[in-house]
């Protein structure tokens, strides 16, 4: 998809020339940032990345108190 955007002069240019000294191009470093920003946003509302965790259940939510032995119940160590 093609769009225009307004980028202002001073950070242009920063960007092109680290386009340049890393050898790539100011389009790759676009789709890099804000792949990097929606990634953020996505951790920041809890969207999952693929890396899956235990779910504990609690009979209070809020209320699992958890010592350093209790973990190994719930989490496989090798």
């Amino acid at each position: 998809m093609r769009t225009t955007i307004d980028i202002p002069d001073p950070l242009f240019r920063e960007l092109k020339i680290r386009a340049a000294s890393e050898g790539t191009t100011l389009r790759e470093m676009v789709i890099e940032g804000l792949s990097l920003r929606v990634g953020e946003a996505r951790v920041a509302k809890g969207v999952p990345s693929g890396q899956r965790f235990p779910r504990i259940h609690a009979k209070h939510p809020g209320s699992l108190n958890l010592g350093e032995e209790d973990v190994y119940e719930y989490i496989p160590f090798p």
